[in-house]
């Protein structure tokens, strides 16, 4: 029997940093949500012990340090399964992106083999164990959109915003997250959004959501990778109603609702970055 799971990326419409944590994180506040751009999980059980990762694409690691083998083998740890896993990944979400792909592909393993093993696990077990592989595969459990608060792994579902058009694009460039929060001066940091988004998401207000876009990452990535801020004014002059960074980058991303606009957003990325992606505001659970 073979379990297959679309994996989609996700948007930060908000990121607040809150304050630095005793456990070294930060206490973070945000608002995030799914958009069709998704990789693709195929799992088989075996009946060897063994956990097996398939991916022909470059620079996915096929070890322990692959997000969705860690999320296998905390599933077969918590349940006491023997058998093994063959887990085969197909990815369109950019790599190293900002965009959770390898969280998202960790939160497809649990779900599918959930359904595979016949775990009964719920939404927030699985959540729950997901937290264990890292910060934004629960929020990848529940999909959608949500606030997520604490590192990320709290997680309160929220109704989608209205459709619209995602212009994505990354830059051939790593951003290390752990560089950008520790050059992050929590003190100077800017009003805090999530509130003012989720009360624009409630209203269905496009205009607003464009308004309150923020992400106190933002401004670190930009002074460290002159490429990132590029692609946002490119983005501007193209005429998206919406622009931000997704995460700690280096993803941009562009909202619009204009069908018009979406093919010269596009185009006037096309020149200088090759990773450029069209696609719908998913919001809803899949």
């Amino acid at each position: 029997m073979r379990v297959t799971l679309k994996a989609p990326a996700k948007i930060n419409l908000t990121l607040d940093v809150l304050s630095k944590r005793p456990d070294g994180y930060h206490e973070i506040e945000m608002v995030m949500t799914t958009v069709d751009l998704a990789d693709r999980i195929s799992i088989t059980s075996l009946e060897s012990d063994r956990i097996i990762i398939d991916c022909p694409t470059a620079y996915v690691p096929l070890d322990e340090r692959n997000h969705a083998f860690q999320a296998a083998k905390f599933v077969k740890e918590k349940f006491g399964i023997s058998r093994g896993v063959h887990i085969q990944i197909e990815k369109n979400i950019p790599i190293a992106a900002g965009l959770a792909g390898g969280s998202s592909d960790a939160a497809a393993t649990i779900k599918a083999l959930n359904q595979l093993w016949n775990l009964k696990m719920g939404v927030k077990e699985m959540a729950d164990l997901g937290a264990k592989v890292g910060s934004d595969v629960s929020f990848c459990i529940y999909g959608g959109t949500a606030i997520a608060r604490g590192r990320g792994e709290q997680i309160q579902p929220i109704a989608p915003p209205p459709s619209c058009w995602v212009v994505l694009a990354k830059p051939p460039i790593g951003v290390s997250t752990a560089d950008v929060y520790g050059a992050l001066n929590v003190a100077q940091l800017g009003p805090c959004k999530t509130e003012d988004m989720v009360g624009a998401i409630k209203h269905k207000d496009f205009k607003e959501i464009c308004s309150n876009l923020s992400n106190h990452l933002e401004s670190v990535t930009l002074n460290l990778y002159p490429e990132v801020k590029r692609i946002k004014e490119t983005m501007r002059r193209s005429g998206a109603e919406g622009v931000l960074m997704s995460g700690s980058g280096p993803t941009v991303f562009a909202l619009t609702e204009k069908d018009s606009k979406v093919n010269r957003i596009y185009n006037g990325l096309r020149g200088f970055c090759k990773e450029v992606y069209a696609v719908r505001l998913l919001g809803e659970n899949m």
